[in-house]
């Protein structure tokens, strides 16, 4: 009976959708809400609520467990959080320090979550973690929530499993940079789309829309690419006539701009003097930030002020783009496991509901998530500008959503050859894509690639069997099914596990073992620590020999307090020494870059500016402020040495390097565990 209501309601037919048994829990009272959360809605076949606790409970575990190893993780955005649990301007700005200086180079959704966790809890990694790993689960509950309603529980558990098991999820569900409530924020937002579809409500269309702007507030324009699909997929088969569905995508457009718009105005809004330069831009603007650097210059590769851009996008490639850049070496075994699974279903099943009706829910299923992982799958292959592996996460969702689906399509027809095809091809081609990826590191786990694509050629084989009518018939055709599905996920899981259990920092991580040969940056290969290296390391400051034709010498590593990717340690005397008198003064040290002043703000847990911003590149501050926040006794220490060197602005010029020069002509400097330190109020 659940199989011939999944199967109309995916025809576009009129049935009790599962799932309405929850109104009727809270009719009855606090005991039978208990029975509901425990054994799911009525009709629910009796595995389904047990199984979707014991997903949640295991995803909870793989990314809980033993979070705090990291550390600060990405020390950028943890000081950044640091500093707004110190001061509500520093939260509501996201700068990187409390002397709000600067902000990040993002709007600050996700710092406002970690920041609001630190004042709670404190500062620790956990408290800055914890959140990331929590919107993993809800990511994942979402998915399955959302497969489920047109589905059924089966593929609902199909997909969120596959989206749990992905290795860059696991990665980056236990990291703290904006990926995790992006993902979040787009998958609720698919979700209120198959509601919206579903009931024709207005509220649910403005609900789809506001949440990704909520994804927006996370980093900006990504959030924006699955738009189109979202709006395509109400506009094709929501239940309203034509007139009204386009009246309620009119509503979303505002919904959408008002909820990624309203902090963009106010930044715009408010006095520059008193509020921090927007970290990333060029001019001191928001807007600068979102259509330049966070915006066409991530398509096109001009990105001022970024290490591998430069005025005019003279800089450097970010790796060879093309249709084949999620399965190559650098991005393949982040998220593409499943990848050519579930581009196979989509194709087939556009295919087989061409002449479907307009509201058929299958086909609206597959415009939603498919249209999801085309749109931003084809601008992380063709974008020239800066990308990093861990951006596919945002592709983990899609996936998973339409291998449930296919499942859901194809298994309960698996009476038909047809069907039964599919299915052995799309674990065929799985199994033989797991043993691609996994022969890309022999060395490691070499007894898992035989069994991978042996156990799934031997399952496709299988699936071809039609299936027995008889109850021992049909216990060995599920056997089968979950055979195919463990040996599907046997190679994403295991570099998942391997994932948690590898400690993460710095600016650029991935997931798995690390050996997926030269990274396509500026300057440098990738290392196993971390990220690229720029120009040579002890090069002199804003350029010089050997580094890279227009562009400045950065250098990635070397000295106490870290570089351009990571912080470095900070010994305890400087601690000390940062710590005395640390009231008096609005930063108790400037440093040059955002990693590294994050270095010494985590560890003194004072305001550290960070002159230039992520890149030392940012005109901030220019030298004449610097020079009177001095004067004025704002500042206590700069320090020097041993840090990545001085990007130039837009002009040309470098700011931190002039800022830097001025200092170390002017006041007396000390060396202290390695460190180099000037005091500006000698």
């Amino acid at each position: 009976m659940t199989a011939t209501l999944r199967n109309r309601a995916s025809s576009g037919g009129s049935v009790p959708l599962q799932g309405h048994g929850s109104s009727r829990a809270g009719r009855e009272g606090p005991a039978a809400g208990v029975r509901w959360l425990v054994r799911g809605p009525d009709g629910d076949p009796a595995f389904a609520r047990p199984a979707l606790l014991v997903l949640l409970a295991a995803t909870a575990v793989l990314y809980l467990w033993g979070l705090g190893a990291s550390g600060w993780a990405n020390s950028y955005y943890s000081a950044a959080a640091q500093a707004g649990s110190q001061s509500w301007k520093a939260l509501f700005f996201g700068a990187s320090d409390a002397g709000a200086s600067i902000t990040v180079d993002k709007t600050p959704a996700s710092v406002w979550v970690m920041g609001l966790s630190v004042r709670l809890f404190g500062l620790s990694p956990w408290s800055l973690l914890v959140p990331q790993a929590l919107m993993g689960v809800a990511t994942v509950g979402f998915t399955h929530a959302s497969v489920r309603r047109w589905f059924g529980p089966a593929p609902a558990l199909v997909a969120g499993a596959v989206v749990a098991l992905t290795p860059v999820a696991v990665l980056m569900f236990r990291f703290d940079n904006p990926d995790a409530l992006l993902v979040l924020a787009l998958t609720m937002a698919a979700w209120a789309t198959t509601r919206a579809v579903e009931s024709g409500r207005t509220a649910w269309v403005t609900a789809a829309f506001a949440l990704v702007g909520v994804g927006f507030m996370a980093k900006m324009f990504q959030a924006v690419l699955v738009v189109p699909p979202l709006g395509f997929a109400y506009l094709l088969a929501g239940p309203p006539r034509l007139g009204r569905r386009i009246g309620q995508l009119a509503l979303g457009a505002v919904a959408l701009l008002v909820s990624s718009g309203w902090w963009i105005a106010v930044v715009e809004l408010w006095p520059k003097e008193s509020r921090p330069y927007v970290g990333g831009s060029q001019t001191n603007s928001v807007l600068d930030l979102l259509f330049g650097y966070n915006g066409f210059g991530r398509l096109t590769g001009d990105e001022t002020g970024s290490v591998g851009g430069g005025a005019g996008g003279g800089g450097p490639s970010w790796g060879s783009t093309g249709l084949t850049r999620l399965f190559g070496a650098e991005m393949g075994a982040q998220a593409s496991w499943l990848l050519p699974a579930a581009l196979v279903i989509l194709v087939l099943g556009l295919a087989a509901t061409a002449r479907a009706t307009r509201t058929d829910r299958t086909r609206a299923a597959l415009v939603i998530w498919g249209g999801w992982l085309v749109v931003t799958g084809l601008t992380f292959s063709l974008g020239e500008g800066i990308i990093h592996e861990y951006y596919t996460v945002a592709l983990a969702p899609a996936i998973g959503a339409l291998v449930g689906i296919g499942v859901g399509r194809w298994w309960p027809r698996r009476d038909r050859i047809a069907a039964r095809a599919i299915l052995a091809g799309t674990v065929a081609v799985t199994a033989w894509w797991s043993w691609v990826l996994l022969g890309r590191v022999p060395d490691w786990a070499p007894a898992l690639r035989p069994v991978v694509l042996g156990g799934g050629l031997v399952a496709a084989a299988l699936l071809l069997v039609p299936p027995a009518t008889s109850r021992t018939g049909r216990r060995a055709g599920l056997a089968v099914g979950v055979a195919a599905l463990v040996v599907s996920l046997a190679g994403p899981t295991a570099y998942s596990l391997q994932t948690a259990a590898t400690t993460h920092s710095g600016g650029i991580v991935l997931a798995g073992p690390t050996a997926t040969g030269p990274r396509g940056g500026p300057g440098g290969a990738l290392r196993a620590g971390g990220g690229p290296t720029f120009g040579p390391v002890g090069g002199p400051p804003g350029g010089g020999a050997g580094a890279p034709t227009g562009l400045p010498t950065m250098r990635a590593t070397g000295g106490a307090g870290g570089g351009l990717l990571d912080a470095g340690p900070v010994g305890d005397e400087v601690v000390d020494l940062l710590r005395a008198d640390a009231d008096a003064y609005d930063w108790v040290a400037a440093t040059v870059g955002a990693n590294r002043a994050a270095g010494y703000q985590l560890a003194s847990e004072e305001s550290v500016m960070p002159i230039g911003g992520f890149n030392g590149s940012d005109p901030s501050p220019t030298l004449a402020q610097f020079q009177t926040w001095g004067a004025e006794g704002r500042v206590h220490y700069l320090v020097g040495g041993g840090g990545f060197g001085v990007g130039q602005d837009q002009a040309g010029t470098s700011t931190a390097a002039e800022i830097t020069a001025w200092v170390e002509a002017t006041f007396p400097s000390s060396t202290i565990d390695g460190t180099t330190l000037y005091d500006l109020t000698a």
